[in-house]
């Protein structure tokens, strides 16, 4: 019996188009001038999407999968997991995805992204890089570190990053460099409500500005502490002010973990810190110093 052998490049690009296919329904255009933007239906009634790729205004058009239009606000943005949470009404279809199980590196992943008119595109990449859970520089946490082997657009970012399987493994966001990266589903979990109830995601605030500094040889035993952060800037009345910080001091612990660069704050200043009491250990005039503050919600901005 003469049996054909499997075509195996056309079962891999069919079972990817089916993909696609089923999560395209998730994929959202919205309206930002003569680029739209690409978002993620996360619920009936709520769009998440990355917001540095969101242009500042409290109103956009939708066109949901079809073509359908339809009419969302802004409910919140935080710039500390780059989420942007939009309210839709009236809500959509919706099917909940299924989650992704723990993604390995050297894995095939799909990133789609909004083509303006109702359908999706589709980049086919790798998990170039996994790491454990990050700071960004604005002072949010996220989840999981993963790092994609691909080239996306801007107006593609935001949109749903699947596994093989057709797993959410979050949405897509232009990190360093335009690196790709992925904001994870337990980010995303996280920060939904308070954006959605608040408008923000209230995080610790020390109200100061520092850059890292190398200290001089002959005070590294004294403190223990090759680098520092010399505070260059203070917002009077703040904690880091109220605590009696100045300008030119050299921050070397807080809480007695050392500070080597602006990172290791963020990490301290975590969303629920606000009210804490934190120990600030810093080097004036050759001199240790040990002060204390008490952390404040960061202001609005």
């Amino acid at each position: 019996m003469n049996t054909a052998s499997p075509d195996l490049l056309h079962e891999l690009s069919t079972a990817l188009a089916a993909r696609v296919a089923s999560a395209a329904p998730l994929i959202v255009a919205l309206g930002a001038g003569h680029r739209p933007r690409t978002g993620l239906l996360w619920r009936a009634d709520a769009i998440v999407a990355s917001e540095q790729a969101l242009p500042e205004r409290d109103r956009f058009t939708v066109t949901l999968a079809g073509g359908a239009p339809a009419e969302a606000r802004l409910a919140g943005r935080d710039r500390g997991t780059n989420v942007a949470v939009l309210r839709l009404d009236p809500p959509a279809p919706f099917t909940a995805p299924s989650r992704a199980a723990e993604p390995q590196v050297g894995a095939l992943v799909l990133a789609l992204g909004a083509d303006g008119s109702g359908g999706a595109t589709a980049r086919l990449g790798l998990v170039r890089r996994l790491g454990p859970a990050w700071h960004s520089q604005a002072g949010g946490r996220i989840d999981r570190l993963i790092g994609l082997d691909m080239a996306l657009s801007a107006g593609e970012e935001g949109g749903p990053v699947l596994d093989a399987a057709g797993g959410l493994l979050g949405i897509s966001t232009l990190g360093p460099h335009r690196r790709v990266l992925v904001i994870p589903c337990a980010t995303i979990e996280r920060v939904l409500e308070p954006l959605l109830s608040h408008g923000r995601v209230e995080r610790g605030w020390l109200g100061i500005g520092v850059q890292p500094v190398g200290l001089p040889e002959e005070l590294r035993a004294a403190t223990g502490r090759e680098v520092g952060l010399m505070v260059v800037s203070l917002v009077k009345g703040a904690p880091a002010a109220l605590a009696g910080a100045m300008q030119g001091d050299i921050l070397l612990d807080l809480n007695g973990q050392p500070v080597a660069h602006r990172r290791a704050i963020a990490a301290a200043l975590h969303e629920s810190s606000v009210g804490q009491v934190i120990t600030l250990r810093v080097l004036r005039a050759g001199v240790v110093q040990t002060l204390s503050a008490t952390i404040a919600a960061r202001p609005p901005r």
